[in-house]
């Protein structure tokens, strides 16, 4: 074996037996001492090579190897890699057979077989991917040298670069469907909220259009109430006047304090439902607090009196920027709880000037309000328990709408109370530069004697039943009354001759107004004549449209010691 090895070095070395017959010759024992050299350095290089270096023959097997190529397939000694042709098949090429016939003939059809890739065997029976380049040597009959590179580890990494691809690939697509998922939950959150908004909107339109519906309703209905109320009032206190025997008097002040209780509920129903619809707007001016404080103080003296207490007065001098009649329906109920819940001593009403805003203020020597029971107090529908169904008046409402009142206004509203020694209400209000006291109004203003006995008053209202209450009120207060349900009624029963001062209701029938109405009388008669809107209308349009014909109004129930007092004032002035 060891000289098939060296024949094929000499091969290789182009070395053949005529060379070496012919080395006597001098001529060539230089040429021969390059060739040792040329031989030796290619021996080393043979030997030294990184790579592995076999040649081969197609028919014989492996004629050489290096040293690289044994170590390469796990061999010590070169030798034992020098195979036949059929253990070159077994022990080397994983292809076997079928490997070495590609080989043969992919040679066979050129010189070279350049960056073949295949797998080889080792001598422990694992396997390596090498490069191979393949030259066929032309002169030899089948023999091919070859040079090997170990490419086991670049083809791991490149396995596990594309396990890692792979990988991050499955990652990707995992990631990539994650987020479709979410997208697609998501999705369905935003369409499920967006159907539960449309829900919600759906709801509070319906809500909202039954709250509309219910304060229509409920405005409607408190309307029509307050007409039959209105004449049950108005011939309740033409009883009240007349002289009668003590049980029918008796029956008449009872029946007279239902009704003022049946009054106040549908006013303050009114208030909460205007003031839920926001319908209301503060009309803000400088006001004195004479104007503010004096009405109330003359309104509430009789009620206080009546409830057997004293009405106390402080009256700064200063003015406020407020609402006049926002303002004055919070502080008449801050005096009418006053009055209702104090027994003995007195209630105060006054005003504290605090820098840039004044402090009004009620205190009442009543029974007081606990602790607890504060943060209830301004609830719709609360009321303190003061005992006997009998000593409860009204359904607490009142603080309600003072809340809401003072919320609109943006006026902080505080209580203090001390159980059993009483309470104080107050309400801050801006402070604001004082200006000419205005005319006070006329139903607040003194009246000497009594102007109305012989005054031709003429009364205007579609409701037959008040009419027929008016004038049994105003005839029992010696006036020469005229009723009408319509302007021409009114025309026909006046017969030329033009009323002392006229009484309209406000909303007439076929849509017609009182203040209409007024002016065309006052047009026919070509005269001035005092006019008073009675009317159960309390929006501010209303309020505009008889500011501008300079006609005060009465409310709906007439109060008929108010309605005498607006009477007087304005026939003492003709």
């Amino acid at each position: 074996m060891a000289r098939r090895s060296d024949e094929a070095l000499a091969g290789l070395l182009g070395l053949s037996s005529q060379s070496a017959r012919k080395s006597h010759y001098p001529e060539l024992l230089a040429r021969l001492e390059e060739l040792e050299t040329e031989r030796n350095r290619y021996k080393w290089l043979f030997e030294h090579a990184v790579h592995g270096i076999i040649q081969a023959s197609l028919q014989d097997g492996v004629l050489a190897a290096n040293p690289a190529m044994a170590r390469m397939l796990g061999y010590d000694d070169p030798q034992q890699v020098l195979w036949s042709l059929g253990d070159l098949a077994r022990h080397l090429f994983v292809g076997g057979f079928d490997e070495l016939e590609v080989i043969r003939q992919r040679l066979s059809q050129g010189q070279a077989l350049l960056g073949y890739e295949t797998r080889l065997r080792r001598r422990d029976g694992s396997t390596i991917d090498v490069l191979m380049n393949l030259l066929l040597k032309p002169e030899g009959e089948g023999v091919f040298e070859g040079f090997v590179a170990d490419i086991t580890e670049r083809k791991q990494a490149q396995q596990r670069l594309q396990q890692l691809n792979d990988e991050l690939e499955r990652r990707v697509a995992a990631r990539t469907f994650e987020l479709l998922e979410s997208n697609r939950n998501l999705q369905r959150q935003i369409e499920e909220r967006e159907r539960i908004e449309l829900a919600l909107r759906e709801a509070r339109d319906a809500a909202e259009a039954a709250n509309s519906s219910k304060d229509k309703y409920l405005a409607a209905a408190s309307h029509d109430l307050l007409q039959p109320l209105n004449a049950a009032r108005l011939l309740i206190s033409t009883l009240r006047e007349r002289q009668l025997p003590s049980a029918e008097h008796n029956l008449v002040e009872r029946s007279h304090l239902a009704l003022e209780g049946a009054e106040d509920l549908l006013a303050d129903l009114l208030d909460i439902s205007k003031l839920d619809q926001a319908a209301i707007k503060p009309d803000v001016d400088v006001y004195r607090l004479q104007e503010l404080l004096a009405p109330l103080a003359s309104e509430f003296e009789g009620v206080a009196a009546a409830a057997g207490v004293r009405l106390r007065v402080r009256i700064a001098d200063c003015a406020v920027h407020t609402d006049f009649r926002l303002l004055t329906r919070i502080l008449r109920n801050f005096l009418s709880n006053a009055c209702r819940y104090t027994e003995s001593g007195s209630v105060l009403l006054g005003a504290r000037p605090r820098g840039a805003f004044v402090e009004l203020q009620v205190w009442d020597s009543g029974r007081g309000i606990a602790a607890d029971q504060l943060d209830k107090i301004f609830l719709e529908f609360n009321q303190l328990d003061v005992g006997r169904a009998t000593e409860r008046k009204g359904v607490g409402l009142g603080l309600a709408i003072v809340e809401r009142i003072a919320r609109m206004l943006g006026y902080p509203v505080q209580v203090r109370s001390e159980p059993g020694r009483g309470s104080v209400f107050s309400i801050r209000v801006p402070r604001a530069e004082a200006r000419p006291q205005r005319q006070a109004q006329p139903a607040l203003q003194p009246v000497l004697g009594d102007p109305l006995p012989g005054r031709r008053l003429l009364v205007i209202d579609n409701e037959a039943e008040i009419l027929h209450s008016m004038a049994a009120l105003l005839g029992q207060w010696g006036c020469e009354v005229i009723t009408a349900l319509d302007l021409p009624e009114a025309l026909q029963r006046l017969q030329g001759r033009a009323p002392d001062l006229i009484l309209a209701d406000f909303h007439l029938d076929h849509g017609v107004l009182g203040c209409q109405v007024i002016q065309q009388l006052r047009d026919a008669f070509a005269s001035a004549i005092p006019a008073l809107i009675i009317s159960a209308d309390r929006s501010d349009a209303c309020r505009r449209d008889l500011q501008a014909l300079g006609v005060p109004l009465l409310n709906k129930p007439v109060k008929p010691g108010k309605l005498r007092a607006v009477l007087s004032q304005l026939l003492q002035e003709t």
